[in-house]
């Protein structure tokens, strides 16, 4: 049986704010913990910095339960956020992020973004002395937002893969975060036969479709000024209309399988190898009780042939 991770970015950073309550935050995370999740992902650029108080608030007493994941590598400034992966910043970063975490060590640690402005093994180097110094277990590469620099012609991963193979010189690769669910699916072509060639963990991040594969948003509803889903291609009123048929496809699996839409979103996820962790956000308690129990959902041979020819998701330039 899978696992399923934990998003705590939504928490405190890129979503609805007037839905970013601390205290139900916090519920959130223990009753994830009492699901049975133990793999939560945040960053120090989530909010900045809110996000990790938020998780290190939410684990005091609960520490021995969970896999903690955080972030260095970007700085988020008025407007913009730029990449550092000076090793000074990288050690200091640790530090700050331990402290707000109220940890003695971090479960993964990962590159958010190559600096431009420095060698990647530079970074990676600064990392794993991390490790060596027992303030971090294990090290991994986000491969979420911008994509590192490929070729004409290439996949979108093949950038990425390359900066893998250069670290991997440096210091062993654990885990690797890439967008992946039933509506992006690049990650499966290059990225995942890359990792489980190699025995490295993929975390699934947004698994849900930043919430549309749950089938709880409507097309036209709107978001808050601040959520990055109201600038994204795929939530205007038009693209989000014309991607019904995709979560009436989930629906429709869902029902035979007595399960919600979200649930067969991510156990999709699940059946592409036990390297793969979905690692969808949550806000409230009771969407982390449910995508916990996606681990639970079976699905079969014809279920797994129906979800792959749902058409493909549309982009608002399509």
């Amino acid at each position: 049986m899978g696992a399923v991770g934990l998003g705590c970015m939504p928490m405190s950073w890129g979503y609805s704010a007037s839905q970013q309550l601390g205290e139900r935050s916090v519920r959130t995370v223990h009753a994830a913990l009492d699901a049975g999740v133990r793999l939560l992902d945040t960053a120090d650029m989530y909010g900045p910095f809110t996000n990790e108080l938020l998780v290190g608030r939410a684990l005091k007493g609960r520490r021995e339960e969970a896999f903690v994941s955080t972030k260095c590598g970007l700085l988020v400034g008025d407007q913009h956020i730029v990449a550092n992966g000076r090793p000074g910043y990288v050690r200091r970063a640790c530090d700050a992020s331990l402290r707000r975490l109220q940890t003695d060590v971090i479960d993964l640690y990962q590159l958010h973004r190559a600096d431009p402005e420095v060698p990647v093994e530079e970074t990676w180097g600064a990392m794993a002395e991390l490790v060596t110094m027992g303030k971090v277990r294990s090290l991994g590469l986000c491969a979420v937002g911008a994509r590192a620099p490929r070729r004409s012609g290439e996949g979108p991963f093949e950038g990425t893969i390359r900066q893998l193979e250069r670290i991997q010189q440096v210091f062993p690769v654990s885990a690797v975060e890439a967008e992946l669910s039933v509506w992006s699916r690049d990650a499966l072509t290059e990225l995942l036969p890359w990792c489980v060639a190699r025995g490295v963990g993929l975390l699934a991040a947004m698994p849900l479709g930043s919430g549309y594969l749950t089938g709880t948003l409507k097309p036209g509803q709107g978001f808050e000024p601040e959520d990055l889903r109201a600038r994204h291609p795929r939530f205007t009123a038009e693209v989000m209309a014309a991607n019904q048929p995709v979560v009436a496809g989930l629906r429709r699996v869902a029902e035979r399988r007595g399960a919600t839409v979200a649930q067969v979103a991510l156990a999709w996820v699940l059946r592409q190898g036990p390297h793969v962790v979905p690692v969808p956000g949550a806000k409230r308690e009771r969407w982390a009780v449910e995508n916990a129990g996606a681990a639970r959902v079976v699905l079969d041979d014809r279920d797994l042939a129906e979800i792959d020819a749902l058409p493909a998701a549309r982009e608002s330039w399509d």
